[in-house]
């Protein structure tokens, strides 16, 4: 007689566990031999975040405005100085003749132009404090040769080698007339004149394209899991590919920030470099005020308000803004906090806070502390971004960013466009932008899953971009607080 088998196999329960591919009640974390775990686990139904809010933009909502642009470049014109003075000038000694360094345009920096008329009264001083009082007599426009007659029976040999020197007025003889310069180099005296026209300094940047992209396919959007996931936007839910596609979001953000504060123009350096593959890169904040602007090393509260008067000296010396915000990193911060907690009230003259028209409530709901100090009001608030732990919050020594001053209000500049002088915000962001495409901040779907029907692709695909660039406008009123 013939033996039956069963058709499909053994069915007597083994107690070990199948691995099949369509075993889905295998729970790796479990003790693999239970149905579904057999036991209730006890789960949290609530994600940890661990590191709380972990988004670090806000910098430049806080401090910037965004304006739309319609081309590949912005360019600024800052205007000069209105009054005529020259550093590094050679003293001939004994000879009463100055030389002011004269330089041609894209010779090592911005050119140097001699405008200094016979007639015109001068300073010149030297490191060591001397100083004389001169009448220029001679001027030789392309040598920057000026000879002078000292005021007092000194001469120039009371001067060191080096000298700086400023027109403070001028002086002329009963009945004299003022003849114009007619612009042929060489020594003009008596009483010629050199006409100034208004200088500017022409600054641009280019703005950058910022891409990310988020991809789920269709069968893992359909996955719900036990573990509820709430976003830091909002967005709460069993779906975990929400979480992920708010974090994309929220990282993408802060990219726009970190690109414009940390952005670096490109230069042909080499074989390898970024320029040779085809990129322009975009000048950040941190790399505008290094490269125009001033730069505190080692900042300390120990010695009092000593170093802090050091750099009110220096603003004065640049636009004088009354009004300025310190974005600073922790230490920073407490550094200024001790340097203010021997001063009555946190500062002399009482806390100020005029930017948020005088409201401390205001100040303090944005985060910010106000002090007067000088002619100045300082608005201090602590910045993430250099106190995160993935960012530079990590960083010390000498290439650490600690902190940055930057100017409230606006500046003037001059619109080539426009053909007139305009104000701006000292520090604001541009995007590309047009009638027809807005490139401030894009987001999109692609593909066949999550609502979008694009393609026969089997998965979402949310996509990011932005064009941007920052506009650091008179940098040399901004400080950038690095490490020793």
């Amino acid at each position: 007689m013939a033996t039956l088998s069963p058709q499909f196999g053994s069915i007597v329960p083994s107690q070990a566990q199948q691995l099949l591919a369509t075993n889905y009640l295998a729970f790796n974390t479990g003790a693999g031999n239970d149905f579904a775990q057999q036991y209730l686990p006890e789960i949290y139904e609530q994600e940890v975040e661990r590191y709380g809010n972990r988004t670090l933009s806000g910098f430049l909502r806080m401090v910037g405005a965004e304006m739309p642009m319609t081309s590949d470049q912005v360019i600024w014109s800052e205007q000069n100085r209105l009054h005529i003075a020259y550093d590094g000038c050679a003293n001939a000694a004994g000879a009463n003749t100055i030389t002011i360094p004269v330089r041609a345009a894209g010779a090592a920096g911005p050119a140097i132009t001699n405008v200094v008329s016979p007639g015109q009264t001068i300073v010149a001083m030297d490191g060591a404090g001397n100083e004389l009082k001169c009448i220029v007599t001679q001027s030789v426009t392309n040598t920057g040769v000026l000879t002078v007659a000292p005021y007092t029976a000194q001469t120039t040999a009371s001067l060191g080698a080096v000298v700086k020197i400023f027109v403070y007025g001028s002086e002329f003889n009963k009945g004299s007339q003022t003849a114009n310069w007619n612009g042929v180099a060489g020594a003009i005296n008596g009483t010629t004149n050199i006409s100034i026209d208004p200088a500017f300094t022409q600054f641009s940047n280019s703005p950058i394209i910022i891409r990310n992209t988020y991809t789920i396919n269709g069968s893992d959007m359909a996955q719900i899991g036990w573990v509820e996931v709430a976003t830091e936007d909002g967005t709460s839910g069993y779906l975990w590919y929400l979480k992920a596609e708010s974090e994309t979001r929220l990282r993408f953000e802060d990219y726009l920030e970190m690109s414009v504060i940390e952005g670096e123009l490109a230069s042909a350096a080499g074989a390898g470099s970024a320029a040779n593959a085809g990129f322009k890169g975009t000048e950040g904040l941190f790399a505008a005020v290094q490269a125009r602007g001033n730069v505190e090393v080692g900042f300390s509260g120990a010695s009092g308000l000593d170093d802090f008067d050091e750099i009110l000296k220096n603003l004065d010396t640049q636009g004088a803004i009354e009004e300025n915000m310190l974005f600073l990193q922790r230490q920073t911060s407490l550094e200024f906090d001790n340097m203010l907690s021997a001063v009555s009230q946190g500062s002399q003259g009482g806390t100020a806070y005029g930017l948020f028209e005088n409201s401390e409530e205001m100040a303090l709901n944005l985060g910010f502390s106000g002090f007067r100090r000088g002619s100045y009001d300082f608005y201090k608030t602590d910045w993430k971004y250099l106190n995160d732990a993935s960012t530079r919050g990590a960083q010390t020594g000498p290439s650490s960013i600690e902190g940055v001053l930057v100017p409230a209000g606006t500046s003037t500049v001059y619109d080539q466009i426009l053909g007139t002088n305009i104000r701006r915000p000292f520090l604001h962001v541009r995007y590309r932008a047009s009638q027809t495409e807005d490139r401030r901040m894009k987001s999109w779907l692609t593909g066949s899953a999550g609502g979008a029907f694009t393609s026969t692709l089997d998965a979402m695909e949310v996509n990011f971009l932005s064009e941007r660039c920052l506009v650091v406008q008179a940098a040399n009123n901004f400080v950038l607080f690095k490490g020793a």
